[in-house]
This record gives C-alpha cells, sequence and structure tokens, in this order.
C-alpha cells in the first residue's frame, strides 16, 4: 500500500514545500519554500534579538559619556520600542508557525488524495482562498492583535512617571505588582472602589432609562388617535441626528452654573440656580438625564420597529378576554420587544460602561475630590484611564484598568447573553 501521505508530511515537516513538491504541486512548493527561507532568514537577523529585547527590556537608558573632556547624550535602549517590536516579533514567528502547520497538514491530506488515486488538489482550488485573505489577516494580526497584547503587557510593567520613563529610564517587568497596587494600595485602591463603582451605577442607570424611556416614548407615539405621528417622531429624532460632540458642548453651557440659561431662567422666577456640574450628587443627576436625551431616539426608532411586527390578533384576542392595557403591555408587548432588543440592550450596557463622550465632554469627571487620586467624582474607569494615560504617565495602571473593565464587560455580557429567551431559542433551532 502506498503511503504518499506520511512521506509527504515528513518532508514537509523536514522544510516546507517539499512534501508539496513530492505531490507534484511544484507552484505551491515553491511558494511554501520562499516563506521557509523568508522565514528562517527574519529569525536569524531580526526576530530572535526582538524576543530577547522582549525578555530584557533593555540593559541601559539614555546616559551621558566622557568622551574626551566633553559629556555627551549617549542614546540607550528604549524598553516600550523593545517591547513593540519583540510583541510584533512574537506575531509573526506565530504566524509563520502556522504557516508551517498548514503546509504539512496540506501535504498529509493531498497525500492522502493519492493514495485514494485521485490527482492532487490544484494550486488554484486550495491556496487561492487563502491568498484573499492574507492581507485582512495580517491587517487584523497589526492593527487589532498586536495593541490589545502591547496594552496588555504593560500592566505587568512598571511603565509609569516619573522614575521608569524611556527614554531616559528603563522599564522592568514587575509581574503582579502592578494589580496587588492597584487593589491593596489605599491611594489607588480607594480611587478605583469609587470610580468602580459610579460606572456600574452610572451604566445600569443610563442604560435602563434610555431602554424603558425609548419603549415609553414608541408606545406613546404609537397608540391610535395621535395625531401627527410624523412630526412627533422627527421631534424626538433631532437630538440623535445633531452631533453628539456638538450638542454636549452646548448642554455644558447650558447647565453652567453662573452663567448658563437654565439658572438664568429659574432666577427670573425667584429660584435660586443648581450647581448642576459643580455639586456631586446634581452633577451624576445632569449626566443621567443628559445622556437620556441623547440615548431615548435610538431605542425609540427601534421599539417603533418592533412594534408593527406585533399581531394585532393577539391584542383582539386579550381584549375579548378582558385583559387591560397593562396586562396587555405585560404579556404581548414586552415579550416582543425584550426578544428582539435582548442583545442590544446588553450591547448598550456594555457601550455605557465605556461611554466616554457624554462624561468627558459634560463634566470631564469633576467636580474635583480629595478622595481620589487623579480622578474626579463622576469619572467613568474609562475616562480615568485616559487621564491616567495622557495626564499623568501612569501607563501601568491604565493598562490594568483596561484589562479589568474588559474582563468585567465581557463576562457580564455572555453570562447575561446566554440567560436571554433570544439566544436560548436560536440555540434550540440551531
Amino acid at each position: 500500500m502506498k503511503r504518499h501521505a506520511a512521506v509527504a508530511g515528513w518532508l514537509s515537516a523536514l522544510c516546507m514545500g517539499l512534501g508539496q513538491w513530492y505531490n507534484r504541486q511544484y507552484a505551491k512548493g515553491a511558494l511554501f519554500l520562499l516563506i521557509h527561507a523568508a522565514g528562517i532568514y527574519l529569525m536569524t537577523t531580526t526576530l530572535i534579538p526582538h524576543l530577547k529585547g522582549l525578555v530584557t527590556l533593555g540593559d541601559k537608558g539614555q546616559h551621558l559619556e566622557k568622551v574626551g573632556k566633553v559629556f555627551k547624550n549617549v542614546p540607550g535602549d528604549h524598553s516600550v520600542f523593545m517591547m513593540i517590536y519583540g510583541v510584533l516579533a512574537a506575531l509573526l514567528l506565530i504566524f509563520y508557525v502556522f504557516l508551517y502547520v498548514r503546509n504539512i497538514r496540506d501535504a498529509i491530506q493531498v497525500g492522502r488524495r493519492r493514495e485514494q488515486g485521485r490527482d492532487p488538489q490544484s494550486l488554484g482550488n486550495s491556496l487561492f482562498p487563502w491568498m484573499l485573505l492574507a492581507f485582512p489577516i495580517i491587517g487584523v494580526l497589526f492593527f487589532t492583535i498586536m495593541p490589545i497584547v502591547f496594552t496588555s503587557l504593560i500592566a505587568f510593567t512598571n511603565y509609569a512617571s516619573p522614575n521608569h520613563i524611556p527614554p531616559k529610564n528603563l522599564v522592568d517587568w514587575v509581574g503582579l505588582a502592578t494589580f496587588d497596587k492597584l487593589f491593596n494600595l489605599n491611594v489607588w485602591s480607594n480611587t478605583f472602589g469609587g470610580v468602580l463603582t459610579w460606572t456600574v451605577i452610572w451604566a445600569i442607570t443610563a442604560t435602563l432609562t434610555c431602554y424603558f424611556g425609548g419603549i415609553l416614548v414608541a408606545l406613546l407615539i404609537n397608540q391610535q388617535g395621535i395625531k401627527f405621528k410624523g412630526l412627533w417622531r422627527m421631534l424626538f429624532i433631532v437630538p440623535y441626528a445633531i452631533p453628539q460632540f456638538v450638542s454636549l458642548l452646548i448642554l455644558r453651557n447650558m447647565l453652567n452654573e453662573k452663567f448658563g440659561p437654565i439658572n438664568q431662567y429659574f432666577r427670573v422666577f425667584g429660584l435660586e440656580g443648581l450647581p448642576w456640574l459643580n455639586d456631586p450628587f446634581w452633577a451624576k443627576v445632569s449626566v443621567i438625564v443628559v445622556n437620556m436625551w441623547l440615548g431615548i431616539p435610538v431605542t425609540m426608532v427601534l421599539v417603533m420597529g418592533i412594534l408593527t411586527t406585533i399581531p394585532k390578533d393577539l391584542y383582539e384576542a386579550a381584549e375579548v378576554d378582558g385583559a387591560s392595557s397593562w396586562m396587555k403591555f405585560r404579556n404581548i408587548t414586552m415579550p416582543f420587544v425584550l426578544f428582539s432588543t435582548a442583545p442590544i440592550l446588553i450591547t448598550q450596557f456594555a457601550g455605557n460602561i465605556n461611554n466616554f463622550n457624554v462624561i468627558f465632554l459634560l463634566t470631564g469627571g469633576n467636580p474635583a475630590t480629595m478622595a481620589y487620586n487623579n480622578a474626579g467624582e463622576t469619572d467613568l474607569l474609562v475616562t480615568w484611564l485616559y487621564k491616567l494615560t495622557l495626564d499623568f504617565n501612569q501607563y501601568n495602571i491604565a493598562a490594568a484598568v483596561s484589562i479589568l473593565i474588559f474582563l468585567f464587560i465581557a463576562t457580564l455580557s455572555i453570562l447575561v447573553y446566554t440567560r436571554t429567551r433570544s439566544f436560548r431559542e436560536e440555540d434550540m433551532i440551531q
């Protein structure tokens, strides 16, 4: 019995392309051999040195050296650049190993077809899809995966101001010390706990108010006897149509405690204005109300589309049985709406956890407080992360916070979504 598969597999394991040549696929074999040669060259000249740099992160930073009677500034190792190059080298190495394994599997599969008396698969049939996918795969590898891996690695270093900022100083691996500092060092743990608590409260409140507010508005407009429905829909959708950046800046000026039009109107009627953005409580109320003004139109449009798909026979049958308006809403309308919008509700919750625009443009995270380190009363984790990186150069803490945000959102979203009716029924259909 012929053993083409075994021979082709071992040849491809010995050198990329040899198995394809054994299977008489000469063009494909030449391509794999070229990839093999390029991989060996890159590993010996570039990849291995960069991988070593990823481990060491440099030996000596920028320093002064005496040359004759003059001291000159001599550039040293830049730990951050060495980490970036090291991550790129690791991803290239993984990609090369993937291609190596793919080359062996391809040779074995073609060898098995030869053992069955079939002709070897042509280059166009087997390799063409991979050639089309090569550029998207490389793009995802370097523009999506690489930044995620790099950011995650930062959390396990001491990359922070003032003592570990390249090029003058080197960055070192510190393991879980950053997370230990974030959870156990009071100056950081108090801030993290307070900001996390407000982030969760904000995400739940912002999501539920926009969701049920949108349902309420959609039901009101959809009621029989309501005239000018198109006009009402247009009025409610205007806030969403205006660029959010412009809306938030206008509202920030309107809510100004001293000069804002809202407080000016209060004073006309003999009332004292409120510190909308300067008091911790009212600042939180303000961002929630403004977010409702921006978010309700999205849910309203979505729900109005769903309401048109609910069979009218169900409502007619409920009326015959003597069901009240509340019973029809609870047993007919809400199940239909929730079934269709449950995944979007989870998405909105995750988006509100990372809702940077509303907080940053409306309050900037303020009012400030002495209880928090580099954070304000209305800061979310994402706006605190922004301040830690761009304002205070605490990159390792910011990276640790970003990892925790991802773990929290991913875990909660998966747990909640897998318990929704839409997920269970979709799983049953499949």
